[in-house]
C-alpha cells in the first residue's frame, strides 16, 4: 500500500513538473538503496537518461517562468506530464512487486492509468490557474507561482519516496489550496461582471 502512496505522490508531482519526479526517482534509484527499480524501469537510472531529463528540466524551469511562454509550454506539457505520471507511478508500483506486493502485479495496467489520470488532473488545474495568475498580476506572478510549483513537485517527490504516509496529507493540502484558488478566481470574475 505504501508503494501506491509513493505512486500517488510522484504522479501528483508530475502534474506540476514532468521532469522533477523522473529525475528524483532516477537519482535515488541510481545512488541509494531506498528505491529499487525492476528491469523494465532500469533505464530511469541510466546516466544518459538522467542527463537528458536534467536538460529538459532546465528548459522547463526557464520557460515556465516567462508569462505567455508558460501557457504555450503548458499546452506542450499536456502530453508529457501525464506520461511522466504514468511512468513514475508504474515504476514505483513495479518496484513494490520486488517487495512482494501482489495486488498491483495482478493489475499492472492500473498503475499506468492511475498515474496518467492523477498527473493529468493536477496539470489541468495548473494550466487553468496560470493564465489567471498572469492576467491578474500583469505577468509578475508567473515566476513566483512557477517556483512554488517546482518546489512543490520536488517536496512531493521526496515525501512520496521517503515518507509515503505523508502523501495523503500533502495531497489534501494541495486539494485545499486548489479549492481556495478556484473560489478566489470565481469571486474576482463575479466582481468584474457586476456593475460598479
Amino acid at each position: 500500500m505504501l508503494a501506491a502512496l509513493t505512486g500517488l505522490g510522484l504522479s501528483t508531482a508530475a502534474g506540476l513538473n514532468a521532469y522533477i519526479p523522473l529525475l528524483v526517482v532516477g537519482l535515488i534509484a541510481n545512488f541509494t538503496d531506498q528505491l529499487r527499480l525492476p528491469q523494465e524501469f532500469a533505464w530511469l537510472s541510466n546516466g544518459w537518461v538522467l542527463g537528458i531529463i536534467g536538460v529538459l528540466l532546465l528548459a522547463e524551469f526557464v520557460l515556465d517562468k516567462v508569462p505567455v511562454v508558460d501557457s504555450v509550454n503548458d499546452m506542450i506539457q499536456t502530453v508529457v506530464r501525464p506520461a511522466s505520471g504514468g511512468v513514475v507511478f508504474s515504476a514505483t508500483e513495479a518496484a513494490a512487486r520486488l517487495d512482494g506486493s501482489t495486488w498491483m502485479s495482478h493489475n499492472p495496467w492500473l498503475s499506468w492509468v492511475l498515474g496518467i489520470g492523477i498527473a493529468l488532473a493536477v496539470h489541468v488545474m495548473k494550466t487553468t490557474a496560470r493564465p489567471v495568475v498572469n492576467a491578474s498580476t500583469a505577468g509578475v506572478g508567473a515566476p513566483v507561482v512557477s517556483t512554488v510549483e517546482d518546489a512543490g513537485a520536488l517536496g512531493m517527490s521526496l515525501i512520496a519516496i521517503f515518507l509515503p504516509v505523508l502523501v495523503i496529507v500533502a495531497v489534501a493540502v494541495l486539494a485545499l489550496f486548489a479549492w481556495w484558488a478556484i473560489r478566489k478566481v470565481r469571486r474576482r470574475r463575479a466582481l468584474r461582471r457586476s456593475p460598479v
